[in-house]
């Protein structure tokens, strides 16, 4: 237990604040060893709007996941969201300086740090650079240049910025909790390593994350991701639509949508009626499952929309094998499937966390709405770009080879010395015996 490797996931919603804790088994599956969750008040569309509110739900989140697993908790693995992410590709390149040598990964790695150093929107931080495809001497589409020969080394990366305040928020939360954070990750990418498998990414395949205050979206193509978005709606904005249209109180809005919503409003009876209690001794309220579903539908199409209008965007929309996979809190809405694939022409499935998980105790974490969380472990094992991993591995057994040659080329110096060494003494010696 003390030498495995334990990561903490800490995800910060709009309606919840959520902890994993998690290892690796001996099978390569993920097992989730503590759960802790709070109700989230500090946090409107997945930006900090309150820090004592957030920190005192991080605190409770983490002290839950820390009681059951227990395991202290000091660093973490953090998502990011919110209306303020923007994603874009950018063009880079090196000039090497012979085109003999091999392309190695510090020429790879050089190339990807520049792109850090782009010009951005004042007020905006990069969090994440992610390559595309690489050119080496104009030669396009390579997925993995190292090993090749060439001069030029470009490449198109796929780069997402964050606004600095709402960063900066979030690290004064987590290090007011008492915490570390590892690595900060953008929640769609965390949840696509949770619910997507490695055909889909393969065959190219949408996933829509609807979580409380936005729903996320990743493209990937070529297991490559190529677009991200974040649009300002989620589940909390059907709870209001819910609120105003059937003039009720927040709690029942919500309780209406979880027990009796359908996204598809033909689905539900005509006959069917819920009855609310009043309030202050007035009146049970009656209200009809027909005019509740039809007011969800309305929003759900406006979001399935722009969710469409953003597969449209990526350019990738006719190369989607995988279809559409929706997860989070938000894709529990029954008949949502059916009203995605009448809306986009597009195969469409629910995400479950599961896709790497191994047995564990907790079955809650199966959930869509703890998607985001599990991936966030997930991306404590394994880079989301795997190219990177191969590269570390790669370098790492480069190491020693490269200790091996200057020590050998020593030696054949040294043995060059030492023989010129003999055959100036053996000289001498000849010459003193004449």
């Amino acid at each position: 237990m003390e030498n495995e490797k334990i990561v903490v996931g800490l995800d910060i919603g709009t309606t919840k604040i959520c902890a994993i804790v998690g290892r690796k088994n001996e099978f390569g599956k993920l097992e989730v060893l503590g759960l802790g969750k709070a109700e989230s008040e500090g946090v409107i569309k997945g930006i900090v709007t309150n820090i004592d509110k957030t920190v005192f739900a991080i605190e409770k989140a983490i002290k839950e996941a820390s009681d059951m697993s227990g395991i202290d908790i000091g660093v973490v693995n953090v998502g990011i969201a919110g209306q303020h992410i923007r994603s874009s590709i950018h063009h880079g390149s090196i000039t090497r300086t012979s085109k003999d040598d091999e392309v190695s990964i510090e020429d790879v790695n050089r190339l990807t740090e520049d792109m850090y150093r782009i010009v951005i929107p004042p007020g905006s931080e990069i969090i994440h650079v992610m390559p595309q495809d690489y050119m080496v001497d104009y030669e396009e589409g390579i997925k993995d240049p190292v090993g090749m020969s060439g001069v030029k080394l470009e490449a198109d990366f796929h780069i997402i910025t964050a606004q600095t305040s709402a960063i900066n928020n979030i690290n004064k939360c987590v290090r007011r909790g008492g915490l570390e954070i590892d690595d900060l990750i953008l929640e769609p990418l965390a949840s696509s390593l949770a619910v997507l498998s490695e055909e889909e990414k393969e065959a190219g395949v949408c996933l829509i994350d609807i979580g409380g205050g936005t729903t996320d979206i990743a493209v990937f193509h070529d297991n490559i991701i190529r677009h991200t978005a974040v649009i300002p709606f989620g589940g909390n904005i059907l709870t209001t639509d819910i609120q105003h249209g059937l003039m009720v109180m927040a709690k029942q809005a919500e309780q209406l949508k979880v027990r009796f919503g359908k996204a598809i409003a033909e689905e539900a009876s005509p006959n069917e009626i819920v009855s609310i209690p009043g309030i202050r001794n007035r009146t049970a309220k009656e209200i009809s499952v027909k005019n509740l579903s039809s007011i969800i539908q309305a929003r759900m199409e406006e979001i399935i929309e722009m969710a469409h209008t953003e597969i449209i965007n990526s350019g990738y929309e006719n190369r989607l094998a995988g279809g559409i996979v929706i997860t989070g809190g938000g894709s529990q809405l029954s008949c949502l499937k059916q009203l995605v694939e009448y809306m986009t022409g597009m195969d469409a499935r629910i995400g479950y966390p599961n896709e790497h998980l191994g047995k564990s105790k907790l079955e809650a974490v199966k959930s869509p709405m703890y998607a985001t969380a599990v991936g966030l472990v997930l991306s404590g094992f394994r880079s989301l770009d795997e190219r990177e991993e191969r590269y570390k591995e790669k370098s790492n057994q480069k190491q020693p080879v490269k200790v091996k040659k200057e020590k050998s080329t020593s030696d054949f110096f040294t043995n060059i010395l030492n023989k010129t060494k003999g055959l100036l003494i053996d000289d001498l010696d000849g010459k003193n015996e004449y």
